[in-house]
């Protein structure tokens, strides 16, 4: 009885250490992944700038300018309004830079990729790419994730009405202003749909708006917070083809199902390495056994949690 309790302890003992390796995984280990890519993303985007603002270039100015009129008083003035001289750049490929957020209260600056999957928000926040870039009309919507993956939205629960929200993108610097928070169910999508200037007429165009979204509560995925600001200095920018019922899905951001059969698959594979390897060190137990042992059990491992990762959302 006694070797049977002792047996049970250190399978609990190892399962332990095992789930406390996966978490450490999921909240630093990812971290470093992100932080590398965002290095990269702010490359790519700061010459993306660069290369916007090269004379010849559309320009990055929206709203009413104002000039003074030669030969007329110091006071007297005439506004006009720039419009870009081209139509928007073309969104780039999934995963690459649109835009740079900030979010001064909660100590937010990240690159924005374009896209919501798996990949692309290991990145970094994402913009969904059926809806307008900031500083055009209609509801541009970013999600994030909380608690891996750098958690750029992890303090989103802080924001409050009136809070500050910067993006800057190809086209220009645009400020938003927190209108509320909300809390919805995952397939509650709606939440980024454009808001008519005029509900009874949409034709009159849509309201300049910004939503954020990633998973609540922390450390969960049964719900999503939502956060929505309204455009607050300049004029939006037309966007190029608002969908108003545009097909905005939770692929990507619920789970890959497809994953599960190989992360079980990979944690059987870990489970009888991990054996052999106990088995290996018991009858030899030597120092040169338990690094023979260790290596491959380390490689299926990382693969299982490789694995096991992607069964979780893509924003939690």
């Amino acid at each position: 009885m006694r070797t049977v309790v002792g047996a049970l302890g250190r399978v609990f003992l190892t399962a332990g250490i095992l789930i406390l390796l996966f978490v450490a995984y999921q909240l630093w280990g990812t971290n470093l992944y992100t932080a590398r890519e965002q290095d990269q993303l702010e490359q790519q985007f700061e010459e993306a700038l660069r290369e916007a603002d090269t004379p010849g270039s559309a320009t990055t100015t929206s709203g009413p300018t104002t000039t003074t009129v030669p030969g007329t008083p110091a006071s007297s003035t005439t506004t006009t309004t720039t419009e870009p001289e081209e139509p928007p750049p073309p969104p780039p490929p999934d995963g690459e830079a649109v835009a740079r957020i900030r979010i001064p209260k909660i100590g937010v600056d990240s690159i924005v990729v374009n896209g919501v999957s798996r990949e692309d928000l290991r990145k970094g926040p994402g913009h969904y790419p059926d809806t307008p870039m900031p500083g055009q009309e209609g509801n541009a919507a970013i999600a994030g994730h909380r608690t891996t993956y750098g958690a750029p939205f992890g303090d989103l629960d802080q924001l409050e009405p009136g809070d500050l929200i910067e993006v800057r993108t190809l086209q220009g610097s645009f400020e938003y202003r927190v209108r509320e928070q909300l809390v919805v169910r995952p397939s509650d999508i709606q939440v980024i749909d454009p808001i008519p200037i005029n509900p009874d007429d949409p034709s009159e165009g849509y309201k300049a708006t910004l939503t954020l979204t990633t998973c609540n509560p922390k450390y969960s995925a049964a719900q999503r917070l939502v956060i929505q600001a309204d455009l607050s200095r300049g004029d939006p920018f037309p966007a190029p083809d608002i969908v108003q019922d545009a097909t905005i899905t939770e692929e990507g951001l619920s789970g890959e199902e497809g994953s599960r059969i190989p992360a079980l698959i990979a944690g059987i594979v870990a489970a009888v390495i991990g054996l052999l390897w106990w088995l290996l060190f018991h009858r030899h137990p030597r120092w040169t056994s338990w690094i023979i042992g260790a290596i491959p059990f380390a490689v299926a491992l990382f693969v299982f949690y490789v694995f096991l990762e992607r069964v979780l959302p893509a924003n939690y």
